[in-house]
């Protein structure tokens, strides 16, 4: 009969087993790490490492407005495109990527997961680089009006066209547009919340520009990469307002000259062609 202490650590291992099994049969599996927000014009993609071996990733997100939704199920990737789920722009979403076997479709009570950091649209996407999509001076060559390329989200509007992020900030986003006097360096700058902008010219002067697409509200990423510099003249206006009047009397002369060439060689072809057919007419002399 086994005595008071043998029997108490007899009953302390049996307690002690089943804790011990479990550990033992737990997945010997990877959470993820390195977990990062990728955007760019509110397209948005989260990334994470490692590589899964012999198991897969689950994405879940959230928003401070809405409920836990399940994106990238059962994936071997180690990135997912959370664009879609990320509709309220101005709300902060978090993200968990959970590790599980493949084909576990049972979701265990603690399943293994790591949280990424908070993210919101409106104030950490990164702004494109904005383009001139076109420029005019006015008629006195006084004003020169300038239409901003914008930079466009993934999102659509009502009428099935993609929103600029220029739309969907509203006056949080505003263009800068930096110009200069070609014989000068010192840069002047003008700021619109549309996409479009006007500025003051001296007559006859070259100007160059270039725009760019600020938040000032941001503490980071505040600024879009510079659009290219465009440069024009109001000399070469002149030219550009008067060059299809120039190129069709261009086009006019070559055609008459053409047309007179022509003539004058198949005039000279057919008088040959007529001396040709006079001598072949013309009697052998008899001896």
């Amino acid at each position: 009969m086994l005595g008071p202490r043998p029997l108490l650590l007899a009953l302390c291992c049996l307690w002690h087993l089943p804790a011990t099994v479990a550990v033992t049969d737990a997945p010997a599996f990877p959470t993820a790490v390195n977990i990062t927000w990728s955007s760019l014009n509110f397209k948005t993609i989260l990334e994470w490492q490692p590589k899964p071996t012999n198991f897969v990733y689950t994405v879940e997100i959230s928003g401070q407005k809405s409920d836990w939704k399940k994106k990238c199920i059962y994936t071997e990737s180690t990135e997912c495109d959370l664009t879609d789920q990320l509709l309220d722009v101005n709300d902060t979403y978090r993200a968990r990527v959970i590790s599980s076997l493949p084909g576990n479709e049972e979701v265990p009570e603690e399943p293994l997961y790591t949280l990424s950091p908070p993210f919101t649209p409106s104030k950490q996407t990164k702004i494109g680089r904005p383009g001139i999509k076109s420029y005019a001076f006015n008629d006195e060559k006084t004003k020169l009006k300038v239409e901003i390329e914008e930079p466009m989200s993934p999102y659509r509007s009502p009428s099935g066209g993609f929103r600029s992020v220029r739309e969907i900030l509203k006056t949080e986003l505003r263009y800068t547009l930096y110009y200069w006097r070609a014989s000068s360096t010192g840069k002047k700058q003008a700021t619109t919340t549309t996409n479009e902008i006007e500025i003051s010219v001296d007559q006859g002067e070259s100007y160059c520009f270039f725009v760019q697409a600020t938040v000032p509200s941001r503490r980071e990423n505040r600024e879009s990469p510079e659009s290219p510099t465009q440069c024009t003249s109001q000399k070469g206006s002149v030219i550009d307002e008067y060059g299809v009047l120039i190129a069709v009397i261009i086009a006019v002369v070559l055609i008459i000259v053409i047309a007179i060439a022509l003539s004058v060689t198949l005039y000279k072809c057919k008088k040959s062609k007529q001396e040709a057919a006079k001598k072949e007419h013309v009697p052998l002399n008899e001896p």
